[in-house]
């Protein structure tokens, strides 16, 4: 069933867990995520990245997604991440999303500020949720950029909870990502995860729900110790997108000698692999697995 953000994290807040947001640009990874989230009896967020348009365009998989997410046994919520003009997130809401993301992120305060109260604004007229952003992840979304987790510069990768008390109530966001020392895609160096960002954001925004960005890779002890400090929706790419490719790979090298791979046959392992990575990062949100 089609939910909203600010619905699926009222669930979240109620059981003191976290909600995966999971990227899904092909059919493969849809179905992967709902089911594993069927299976869980869980609410679950699929996401597009406007800049995954390189992969798929959002007019292609977007209807898809939302078709999907009404047919769904669960509460899923359709969010477009790293949402970065007007124009895109009109499309999405569209077409039926009913969260967006608005990331000025990389802009200067004043500019950020204003531009997210513009996707608020916009988002109220289709009923939606809007997440902004205070802080930088280090690399963008598709993992470009600094190639650390946060390099040097710890301003740019811990929000400052004062500043981020005055965005949220300026801005009138439903969901802060904030930067506490993750970062997209893979981890070159251990992150530096400052989890007193969280709990200052919770306590100075009555309790806005925190996202995580950069969620792959992030040891279980430290997903626990963020949850527990307020971080309510998770997004999480990497590890999925890896544990696809390497069924491919084990397809093909699995292939008797002269047998020609099939690409269907290898997007059934990959459709199966990324459930069960899914699962088990849902699990471990959930507080269902140690």
């Amino acid at each position: 069933m089609l939910a909203t953000l600010n619905e699926v994290m009222a669930y979240a807040e109620e059981k003191k867990i976290a909600v995966g947001s999971f990227n899904t640009p092909c059919l493969e990874s849809i179905e992967a995520v709902i089911a594993a989230a069927e299976e869980l009896n869980v609410p679950v967020i699929i996401q597009h990245a406007e800049g995954h348009g390189r992969v798929i365009a959002l007019e292609v998989i977007g209807p898809a997604m939302v078709a999907a997410a009404k047919r769904a046994k669960v509460p899923v919520c359709v969010h477009l991440d790293h949402g970065m003009t007007m124009e895109c997130m009109k499309e999405a809401m569209e077409m039926g999303f009913t969260s967006i993301m608005y990331d000025g992120s990389t802009l200067s305060y004043d500019e950020n500020l204003k531009n997210t109260r513009a996707a608020v604004q916009l988002a109220a007229e289709f009923g939606a949720s809007v997440e902004g952003e205070l802080g930088s992840m280090g690399k963008r979304e598709t993992g470009a950029g600094d190639t650390g987790a946060g390099a040097d510069d710890d301003t740019k990768i811990y929000t400052d909870p004062e500043l981020a008390a005055a965005f949220v109530a300026d801005t009138g966001i439903d969901a802060l990502a904030c930067s506490f020392g993750t970062t997209h895609g893979l981890y070159l160096t251990a992150p530096r995860l400052d989890f007193n960002v969280v709990t200052g954001v919770r306590a100075r925004t009555n309790n806005i729900p925190v996202v995580m960005h950069g969620g792959s890779g992030v040891s279980n002890e430290d997903y626990k110790k963020a949850i527990e400090a307020g971080v309510r929706k998770i997004n999480y790419w990497t590890y999925m997108n890896k544990a696809g490719g390497a069924a491919v790979k084990e397809y093909i090298d699995a292939l008797p000698e002269g047998k020609v791979p099939f690409f269907l046959d290898a997007m059934v392992s990959v459709r199966e692999a990324m459930k069960n990575d899914v699962m088990r990062a849902m699990k471990v949100f959930a507080g269902v697995e140690a």
